[in-house]
């Protein structure tokens, strides 16, 4: 390849002497010959690259999975950049339609993707009216082997689980329907054991967001737990992420993996305000009444128990529910983490824990459909999130917050020790989502910041990328191959220009 010269020309400038005499000037040109750097992949095998994930390598965006969407994941736009240096072909396990959602057997498991309603994130059927959902893991499953093994809602012991794409286990609860479509004529092959069929020379690996997310989108319930930090493969996270880095390494493939962000920073739990209940007075003083009695109980039980130290001035200050008229009253929250009164004395069992929200708590992106709400349509005064309490779901509590972050730096230290000790590239995206958060990231002429719908980086959902933040998680992995295996994507101008990528899809996009 014959390298591109540019040339600058520089021009003197005429000088004056105090006389205005002039003085001796050379006005032939300054020739400058800047060479651009040929794009080399250093010491790089990317003939055959397989990449292996859960949502964020599917190309999962705005709530489901979609052949733009897909066109515009992570892998996909490496593979472009790869094929520029020797990469092969990449196949992915293409949706039917720009639609989104998933069917089986004709009904729907999947609801279609989320778009902009003027407002913000709303069903696409809500704008277009109704739809049918096409992609179906009975009827229409496409044919691979695939390069794109990202399964979207999967965690790390997920990707050794044999069956994890058997059919007739989904109503089980036991398989992924998005893997179920990859797994064909091998409905029990695991998705480590359907990567290294395919002998990979190059992978990219970026799994364990799930291991913490879904404990965080229930709002810290239990329903979905954090994964164990040890235990043995298919358990805990150490030990299910070595025995993936040690499989996917074992035939001398090279790779890059990526550590997992701390999802609380993301516009899923950062969107929604503690605060957000407008009320006109009369509504005010009615709402007060209604709580008039629970919140006589906490000064009963804060009079029984003074000087016990059980129950504290501070925490009859937060239980103490008020409100007024105004557009910003916190809502009500069920806080488990409150003192238990009826345990100390039964006379209290009946005073539920209960607490306004602060700024400290986290919301999820779905509570702003449903704050403001009737529980009962029948009374305008069973508004959900005030006179009735936002249960444990909705909200992420400071402990549950502490919970996740403790999870996620052990999780990141057994990544980046195991990327170490086998040679791998590592992207630091839990550094890329910090500044996503507090600033933004500016490349070319853009700035991204974790602002859902204007930040650009995130999609609808809250949670995934838009098309512009995959380019942007692009550049880093390239980055991060640069530095690790001496290709020279970025000095050779190669990264790319995320200005280029689209930050949300049309409804009229079929």
């Amino acid at each position: 390849m014959k390298n591109l010269k540019f040339i600058y020309i520089s021009i003197g400038i005429l000088a004056f002497t105090a006389c205005n005499e002039p003085e001796d000037v050379d006005l032939s040109p300054e020739v400058i010959v800047e060479e651009q750097v040929e794009l080399t992949a250093g010491s790089a095998d990317f003939s055959n690259y397989v990449a292996l994930g859960n949502s964020l390598t599917a190309g999962f965006t705005d709530n489901a999975l979609f052949q733009a969407g897909q066109s515009m994941s992570l892998p996909n736009l490496l593979s472009q950049k790869f094929s520029l240096v020797g990469g092969g072909s990449f196949v992915q396990p293409l949706t039917n339609d720009n639609i989104g959602g998933l069917a089986a057997g004709g009904a729907r498991i999947q609801d279609p993707r989320l778009v902009f309603g003027g407002a913000g994130p709303v069903p696409l059927e809500s704008v277009i009216g109704p739809v049918t959902v096409s992609t179906d893991i009975v009827l229409n499953n496409p044919t691979g082997p695939f390069n794109n093994l990202g399964v979207p809602g999967a965690k790390s012991f997920h990707l050794l689980a044999p069956g994890y794409g058997n059919l007739a286990n989904v109503q089980l609860g036991l398989a992924n329907p998005y893997f179920v479509r990859m797994t064909g004529s091998t409905p029990d092959i695991s998705v480590l054991e359907m990567a290294v069929s395919q002998a990979p020379s190059f992978f990219s690996l970026w799994i364990g967001n799930n291991d913490v997310l879904g404990y965080a989108t229930s709002g810290g319930d239990g329903t979905n737990p954090i994964t164990p930090v040890s235990g043995v493969p298919g358990v805990g996270f150490d030990g299910s992420y070595g025995a993936l880095i040690a499989t996917l390494t074992a035939g001398g493939a090279q790779g890059v993996v990526a550590n997992i962000p701390n999802v609380v920073d993301i516009p899923h739990f950062t969107t929604v305000p503690h605060n957000p209940v407008p009320l006109d007075a009369a509504t005010a003083a009615a709402v007060n009444n209604a709580y008039a009695q629970y919140n006589g109980g906490l000064q009963a039980a804060f009079g029984a128990l003074a000087g016990t130290g059980l129950f504290t001035e501070e925490e009859l200050e937060a239980r103490t529910i008020s409100f007024a008229e105004g557009s910003n009253n916190a809502v009500v929250i069920e806080d488990e983490t409150l003192t238990d009164l009826g345990a100390i004395n039964p006379a209290f069992a009946a005073l539920p824990k209960l607490r306004q929200a602060t700024e400290n708590d986290l919301l999820v992106l779905p509570a702003s459909s449903f704050i403001g709400t009737l529980a009962d349509p029948n009374n305008p005064l069973s508004v959900n999130g005030v006179a009735i309490p936002l249960s444990d779901k909705w909200v992420l509590l400071p402990s549950e917050q502490e919970e996740i972050a403790v999870a996620t730096e052990a999780f990141n230290q057994i990544i980046e020790s195991t990327a170490a000790q086998a040679g791998l590239a590592l992207v630091d995206a839990n550094s890329l989502l910090k500044q996503l958060a507090n600033g933004g990231i500016t490349s070319g002429d853009f700035t991204l910041t974790s602002s859902l719908v204007t930040g650009s980086a995130f999609s609808l959902d809250g949670v995934h990328p838009t098309a512009r933040g995959y380019a942007l998680l692009a550049n880093e992995f390239m980055k991060a191959i640069d530095a690790t295996y001496g290709s020279n994507f970025e000095a050779s101008g190669n990264l790319l220009n995320v200005g280029d990528y689209p930050t949300n899809y049309s409804p009229a996009l079929q």
